[in-house]
């Protein structure tokens, strides 16, 4: 499959095709660090699109309109660039690639993240401004893909472009289709205290529920400090969390997008929000994995992980790039 590549088949020097995501994750699963299976659509699938529906002078034209200090003119650029990617036919060929390996992942549900090829590299890092979705199911795959790529042209990611002077560089996305880890439990580990710097301290955030709720800043995590030379908890600050995001119990049809999100629901916590989420031993359990992937990057590492049934996920990991020193 020409446009497809599984986890097991990238590493971190696969970002060119598979993006900053799409590499770590292949870099991690073949260090053998817990990360539920997927697949990578690479770049190249993008970039065959635009040449096959002659978008691509379309897009340079629209950005080229861009006044970065006129919303509105960001706003019409990214509503008539995402609107012309996903009015163009989808390439039969790729659709028939996705649907083969969405059913070698033995999944009912994927998550299918955004991932540039410009991501986390040292001219920019584009982790945040592309989108996520989850819950997806096989019948949805594809359209979500589309709306992965059109998400390039969202008006924040527009904005990206112009800041970091991006805007006559020409960069793809890979899509990144992974297993839905349905977390009891879910959030950040960041392995170098992101504030005070300290080389030995790392925090991890958690709180119930999907980890996009917490990523996204929409639910107030606990807060725990881990020393790791001694891996002992030094800190621990329980997060009061109103509500949870979970996967609704049935599907409400078509994938729409983000403003359509229908794939996911909050459900008020009550008094149990006030509650630690993570105990004692798997606040050290998830410092040792953590501490597993720093030591395999030999760099301070930003990750995303997941907690079901039992067992401890990573489903992103990335440099922190806000460090000093």
């Amino acid at each position: 499959m020409p446009h497809i590549k599984f986890f097991k088949d990238l590493t971190k020097k696969s970002v060119p095709e598979a993006g900053g995501k799409g590499a770590s994750l292949g870099e991690m699963t073949n260090a053998k660090i817990p990360v539920p299976p997927g697949f990578v659509v690479v770049a190249s699938a993008f970039d065959r699109f635009l040449k096959e529906t002659q978008l691509e002078e379309e897009i340079i034209a629209r950005l080229k309109e861009v006044n970065p200090d006129d919303t509105n003119s960001v706003d019409r650029a990214s509503n008539v660039i995402r609107d012309t990617i996903h009015d163009r036919p989808f390439p039969k060929d790729l659709e028939k690639e996705i649907l083969t390996a969405f059913d070698k992942l033995e999944a009912k549900f994927v998550a299918v993240r955004s991932s540039a090829t410009a991501e986390d590299s040292a001219i920019a890092s584009w982790a945040g401004e592309l989108e996520t979705y989850l819950n997806i199911e096989r019948k949805n795959v594809t359209a979500a893909v589309r709306t992965c790529w059109s998400s390039l042209f969202t008006p924040r990611a527009i904005f990206y472009r112009h800041e970091k002077n991006l805007i006559d560089h020409y960069v793809s996305v890979a899509v990144v289709v992974q297993k839905m880890i349905q977390s009891e439990i879910a959030g950040i580990a960041f392995t170098v205290h992101p504030v005070t710097e300290d080389r030995d301290q790392m925090i991890i955030e958690a709180g119930y529920g999907l980890g996009e709720a917490i990523v996204s800043g929409q639910v107030t995590p606990d807060s725990y400090v881990v020393g790791k030379n001694e891996m002992s908890i030094i800190d621990i600050n329980v997060g009061a969390q109103s509500k949870k995001l979970v996967k609704v119990k049935k599907s409400k049809g078509e994938f729409k997008g983000k403003e359509d999100d229908s794939a996911n629901e909050w459900i008020e916590l009550g008094t149990e929000g006030e509650k630690q989420k993570l105990s004692g031993k798997q606040i050290i359990e998830l410092a040792k994995i953590s501490a597993n992937i720093e030591k395999h990057y030999k760099f301070p590492c930003d990750i995303e992980w997941a907690y079901e049934g039992g067992k401890f996920y990573i489903t992103q990991s990335r440099p922190i790039t806000t460090l000093k020193k």
